[in-house]
C-alpha cells in the first residue's frame, strides 16, 4: 500500500438531516481504534446493530457498523462505516469522538485518493467519480457510471500498449539494425492505425467532456426584449427580476438547466445599449464578456424590433461562426403563431415567452445546434485535462514521430516515448503531487 499510515474520518452523507447519515472511517488496524466507540468489530461486510459511545461514556446514538477489512475495500485499507439518525448533532458528536481516538478529519476526496494511491482505481476512475457525484442529468450519470468501470481507462490503456511496443520495435531496430536486416514498411501502417484509434478516442473525449462540463449559453439582446422572461421559462422558476422597464438586468444571472439529459448553464444578461447610467453600463460590459465566453447564444429580439439590424456584437459573432440562435420574442403583440425555420445551419425560432408558446421549439433548437444527439450517447465522462492529454499525444507527439521515421528513428522513438508519458498522465501511473493535489480538492469530503 502506498497510501498514508494515518486513519481518517469523516461525514460521507450530504450535509442537513435526515433519516440516515453515514460516518466513513478508513485506516489501518481500526479493531483497536475505535473500540470506544463501538465495541468490538463486527464480522466483515455485515451490518451489525451496534451503541455508539463518546468518549466519557455516554451514549450518542445506535445504529449500524459495516466493517470492510482491507485490501478488499473501497480505499484498499480497513474501513468502517457507521450508519447513524442523520441529524447534525448526532453526526458531529460521533465524529468528534473518532477524532477522540486518534484519527484525523478527511481532506477533501481523501478516501478516493487513497483507493487511486493503493491502485484499487487509476485516475480516470477517480475522477469519474466525482462526475458521478456532481452529474446533473441522467446521461452524464449514466456516461460517469462507465467511466467508474474502466472502460475509458481500457481504451487508453490499448493504445499505449500499442504504442509501446511500436516503441520496443523500433528501439530494437536501432540497436540491431545492423545484424538483422529489418522491413520497416509495416511501421507506417502501424502509425496510421495508432492515429485513427486516438482521433477516434478524442472525439469520443470531446463529446464526453461536453457532457461532463455542460454547455455555456448567453442569453443576449437589447433591453425589454425578454430574455429574464426567457430564461424563467427555460429553467421553469420566477430566477430573473422582469419588470417593464427596460435596463432592469444589471448583471448576470447563471441558471443550470437540464435539456433532455444535458446539462447547459444558461446566463441571463443585461440588454445591450449605449447608456449613462454607471451601474449598467458595467451591466453592458459584463454582458459582453459572457457573450464572448459563451458556446452558444440566444439572440432575443421584440418582434417589434425585428426589422432592426442585430447589435455589432451579434454580428461579429455571426462572422466567427460562433452558434447564434435567433428568438423572436413578443409574437402575441402580432397574433402569430409559434415557428421554428432552419437554414444553412441558422435557426430562428418566433415565440412569445410572455404566454409561454413556442418554448418547446426552443428547446429543440437548442438540443440541434448542441449536437445533443451525439453527445448524450457518449460513451464516458471526459474532462478537458483528458482532451487535452489525447490531442498533445496525437498531434505533439504520435504525428511527430511519424514524420521523423524518414531519417531520423531514434527521435521518432523519443516522440512515442513522449505519447506513452501523455496517456500514463491520464490514468495516473506518469502524475505529480500538484496534478493529485488540483484533481482531488474538488471533490466532496467524506468520498
Amino acid at each position: 500500500m502506498r497510501g498514508s499510515a494515518d486513519t481518517i474520518a469523516a461525514i460521507a452523507t450530504a450535509p442537513g438531516r435526515g433519516a440516515i447519515g453515514i460516518v466513513r472511517i478508513s485506516g489501518r488496524d481500526l479493531a483497536g481504534l475505535l473500540q470506544p466507540v463501538i465495541g468490538v468489530l463486527p464480522a466483515p461486510r455485515a451490518a451489525t446493530l451496534r451503541k455508539f459511545y463518546a468518549p466519557d461514556q455516554n451514549l450518542i446514538d445506535q445504529g449500524l457498523v459495516i466493517f470492510f477489512p482491507g485490501p478488499f475495500s473501497y480505499t484498499g485499507e480497513d474501513l468502517i462505516e457507521l450508519h447513524a439518525h442523520g441529524g447534525p448533532a448526532v453526526l458531529k458528536t460521533l465524529l468528534s469522538a473518532i477524532y477522540a481516538t486518534g484519527a484525523r478529519p478527511a481532506r477533501p476526496g481523501e478516501f478516493t485518493e487513497r483507493a487511486f494511491l493503493n491502485e484499487k482505481i487509476d485516475l480516470l476512475q477517480a475522477e469519474a467519480v466525482a462526475s458521478l457525484i456532481e452529474a446533473s442529468s441522467h446521461h452524464a450519470a449514466s456516461a460517469a457510471a462507465r467511466a467508474c468501470t474502466g472502460e475509458f481507462s481500457h481504451r487508453v490503456s490499448l493504445i499505449n500498449e500499442s504504442i509501446v511496443r511500436l516503441r520496443v520495435f523500433l528501439e530494437a531496430h536501432i540497436d540491431f539494425g545492423d545484424e538483422v536486416a529489418v522491413d520497416l514498411t509495416p511501421v507506417q501502417h502501424q502509425f496510421q492505425t495508432l492515429t485513427e484509434s486516438l482521433s477516434q478516442l478524442l472525439a469520443v473525449a470531446s463529446q464526453g467532456a461536453k457532457l461532463n462540463d455542460g454547455l455555456d449559453i448567453a442569453i443576449v439582446g437589447r433591453p425589454n426584449s425578454g430574455k429574464s422572461t426567457l430564461l424563467n421559462r427555460l429553467c421553469g422558476e420566477d430566477r430573473a427580476i422582469v419588470t417593464p422597464i427596460p435596463g432592469t438586468t444589471r448583471d448576470v444571472l447563471s441558471v443550470d438547466v437540464d435539456l433532455n439529459g444535458l446539462c447547459l448553464r444558461i446566463h441571463d444578461t443585461a440588454g445591450l445599449r449605449e447608456t449613462e447610467d454607471i451601474v449598467e453600463q458595467e451591466g453592458v460590459k459584463r454582458a459582453l464578456s459572457q457573450l464572448e465566453r459563451a458556446e452558444i447564444l440566444i439572440h432575443v429580439v421584440s418582434v417589434e424590433d425585428a426589422e432592426l439590424p442585430a447589435p455589432p456584437e451579434i454580428l461579429t459573432a455571426e462572422k466567427a461562426q460562433k452558434n447564434v440562435l435567433t428568438v423572436i420574442n413578443k409574437i402575441d403583440l402580432r397574433q402569430e403563431s409559434p415557428t421554428l425555420l432552419q437554414h444553412d445551419g441558422l435557426f430562428q425560432v418566433r415565440i412569445s415567452a410572455l404566454r409561454d408558446q413556442g418554448l418547446s421549439l426552443v428547446k429543440e433548437a437548442l438540443h440541434e445546434i448542441a449536437g445533443a444527439q451525439h453527445i448524450t450517447d457518449a460513451p464516458f465522462i471526459a474532462r478537458a485535462r483528458h482532451v487535452d492529454a489525447l490531442q498533445r499525444c496525437l498531434t505533439a507527439s504520435l504525428t511527430g514521430a511519424a514524420e521523423c521515421m524518414d531519417g531520423a528513428i531514434e527521435l521518432a522513438c523519443e516522440q512515442l516515448r513522449v505519447a506513452s508519458l501523455c496517456l500514463e498522465e491520464m490514468t495516473g501511473v506518469y502524475t505529480n503531487e500538484d496534478l493529485l493535489g488540483d484533481i482531488f480538492s474538488t471533490f466532496c469530503i467524506g468520498k
